[in-house]
């Protein structure tokens, strides 16, 4: 059992997956977007693609991939999220779906490893 709580190792999560994509040459443009019909982690662009990032995190050893966790029910909320967050800005641009696996160690939340997956899933956007 992890002596921190989901938020903390979710925020943790998302503080690596921002790095990972800075340093990835990606600008960050909003975190935690939220609209009562979803949240969208992350939003990020890069080379003209508007990227809608779902960071999924979990300690060594977890029974499930991160991925999993991003099933058809959580895709049609971060559908729903982006098609208001492009109405809500003006976009019109090509965007993707991405997932950013983020793998901690259960003791001290540090870092061990990123699997960051570019168009996870379809978007109909």
């Amino acid at each position: 059992m992890s002596i921190f709580s989901k938020k903390q190792t979710g925020d943790a999560g998302e503080k690596y997956c921002v790095k990972y994509l800075k340093r990835n040459g990606y600008k960050i443009l909003c975190r935690n977007y939220s609209k009562p019909c979803g949240e969208i982690d992350i939003v990020a662009s890069k080379g003209g693609v508007l990227c809608f990032v779902e960071v999924k995190t979990r300690h060594q050893g977890s029974l499930t991939e991160p991925y999993e966790a991003v099933d058809y029910k959580k895709q049609r909320r971060l559908l729903k999220a982006a098609q208001v967050y492009l109405l809500e800005y003006h976009i019109e641009s090509y965007c993707r779906f991405d997932v950013c696996e983020v793998i901690t160690d259960k003791e001290t939340l540090k870092l061990l490893d990123i699997r960051y997956i570019e168009n996870a899933f379809e978007s109909g956007v």
